[in-house]
């Protein structure tokens, strides 16, 4: 028997995943606070608790993410590009673009058959087309963050948001509003905005059919409809897509159990 841990530490949120022989999970939690906080210590006694086991119950903790190399009670960090892409094998074996929208970075990673990486590409200018952007203009639009999904649905003429740096991009909806546009529509143009940014990176890879979708981004259905559109392909929403990190990272603690049984 043989227990693992994958810690994720984001910029806003802190995920973790207990997987039994590397294969089933035994428990999953996510914590809306990142790097910087109590979040990734309080996320790895969550799930402990949740599975009723201790610490030293647990063979391997592999912790990765944007904060992996301030979490002192992990055995190894690997980087997040490498976790999400181990993940999402794990539950989308088919796939092979990966779209991962976090909180302060969007990554397309090109995947081969057998799950490796084949090359990816990250953004690079500011906040813009990540989950940064998009609780920016919810708070510019007064709209709750995990409602912004659904206005885009009553849009008749979605505004462009052209910006590529998050501040002046947040002008641009001030001026929206000022202008009359309705919330529809510039959220709307928000979600387009977003899409946008992370298809141009997703076309630099060799862009193919099965295209998933991971980070806590996925759950904004408004963004992954107008990627969709954008992209002209279908994108596939993972499971849990928050935990897909973490799970990578759980997969690779496991891997690690099995290599150093067969060096002994």
């Amino acid at each position: 028997m043989c227990y693992t841990v994958g810690v994720d530490i984001g910029s806003s949120s802190s995920k973790a995943v207990i997987l039994k022989n590397g294969k089933e999970v035994i428990a999953t939690d996510v914590l809306q606070v990142g790097i910087g906080s109590k979040g990734p210590k309080v996320i790895l006694e969550s799930v402990l608790n949740k599975s009723k086991m201790e610490r030293k119950d647990i063979d391997q903790i592999v912790v990765t993410g944007y904060g992996r190399f301030t979490f002192d009670e992990a055995d190894k960090q690997i980087s997040e590009i490498s976790c999400h892409a181990k993940g999402i094998h794990f539950l989308v074996p088919e796939a092979k673009t990966v779209i991962d929208i976090g909180g302060q970075d969007a990554k397309a990673i090109s995947l081969n058959s057998k799950g490796k990486i084949n090359q990816f590409f990250m953004n690079d200018k500011c906040a813009a087309g990540t989950g940064r952007f998009i609780t920016v203009m919810s708070k510019v639009l007064e709209i709750p963050l995990d409602e912004m999904k659904d206005y885009d649905k009553k849009a008749d003429a979605p505004v462009t948001v052209s910006s590529t740096c998050t501040v002046f991009a947040e002008s641009e909806v001030i001026s929206q509003l000022a202008k009359g546009a309705t919330t529809e529509n510039i959220v709307a143009g928000v979600h387009n905005s977003v899409a946008h940014k992370v298809s141009g990176l997703a076309k630099r890879t060799p862009l193919e059919d099965n295209v998933v979708m991971c980070g806590g981004v996925a759950k904004n259905t408004g963004v992954v409809r107008a990627l969709r559109e954008t992209l002209n392909r279908n994108v596939i929403v993972a499971p849990n897509p928050q935990l897909t990190g973490a799970l990578g990272a759980a997969i690779y603690a496991y891997e690690e159990i099995l290599k150093k049984r067969r060096d002994d």
